[in-house]
């Protein structure tokens, strides 16, 4: 599988789609939503869309079951890459290869920018949902990826745990739910929007889990040794700011080691579902990209 070739493919099919879900640019509060959709059409992997985009033809389901739930996450992510840029947070003047949304819009617009997108999201998953059926399903999946539980009380364990001694049980508490959290949730996403339950969403959930503890274990890994051009981001912020990191933990090759460990045991469990060949490759990729 050319997963190069995949996730770009993916990548014009999600803007396409976004660009369509999304409020234009010229319609007021004008500012506000030109703000959102500087950020959401930064580029970026776009591997949350993809994620989705397979596992649900992976279980028989077609773009037009995968675009709301790609679309939604997407949007979900990119609201949290704002707000972690804030200069309360991460305050980084870099996102993408260009300035990030504070820096471009100030930071009460970059704020309720990230906030109209978060709620976008669950607005694209009601209306743009072809099987009425499942929408419950895919709401409660995404909230409880994002919220207190997930992503944000991620973030906030991650604030938490600045400058204390490194702690293999903190960092996998983090990464557990300040980004496999939302990984996990594309696959099941993909997986619901295509009509599925029972035993192919619990092996979608484990896969998920396992790559997205390696996606993040490989972005600590690239922000010591990446450069801000290949990164399209400020590298050496997690050393800089004290962050529970998994290098600072075991290491730059064990954190490669361990990285590499579950993807292939993400791989293996994929076992039991049938044509899901692109999804073991973005497993792969997961491991193996340089940004």
């Amino acid at each position: 599988m050319n997963i190069a070739g995949y996730l770009a493919e993916t990548a014009t099919w999600v803007e396409e789609a976004l660009d369509r879900f999304l409020p234009t640019a010229d319609r007021e509060p004008k500012r506000l939503h030109e703000a959102m959709r500087y950020s959401i059409f930064a580029g970026g992997k776009r591997l949350r869309p993809a994620l989705v985009r397979a596992a649900c033809h992976a279980l028989g389901g077609s773009d037009e079951d995968a675009a709301s739930s790609a679309c939604a996450l997407e949007m979900l992510h990119t609201y949290s890459l704002i707000h972690d840029d804030l200069p309360s947070i991460d305050n980084d003047d870099l996102r993408r290869g260009r300035p990030t949304c504070h820096k471009k819009f100030g930071d009460a617009t970059a704020i309720l920018a990230g906030d109209a997108l978060q709620t976008q999201a669950f607005q694209v998953l009601a209306e743009r949902t072809p099987r009425a059926q499942v929408i419950p399903a895919l709401v409660l999946e995404l909230a409880r990826a994002a919220g207190s539980d997930g992503m944000v009380g991620g973030e906030i364990a991650d604030i938490e745990a600045e400058g204390q001694l490194p702690d293999r049980a903190t960092v996998e508490f983090i990464h557990e739910r300040k980004t496999a959290a939302l990984l996990r949730a594309a696959v099941v996403m993909g997986g619901l929007a295509a009509g599925a339950q029972g035993e192919p969403i619990e092996v979608l959930r484990d896969f998920g889990t396992k790559i997205g503890l390696a996606f993040q274990i490989v972005d600590d890994v690239l922000d010591e040794t990446g450069t801000a051009e290949s990164l399209g981001k400020s590298p050496g912020k997690d050393r800089a700011t004290g962050k529970m990191s998994y290098p600072a933990v075991v290491g730059l090759e064990a954190s490669r080691a361990r990285a590499r460990e579950l993807a292939e045991a993400a791989i293996e469990g994929l076992g039991a579902l049938q044509t899901s060949e692109i999804l073991a490759s973005l497993a792969a990729f997961s491991v193996t990209r340089v940004k």
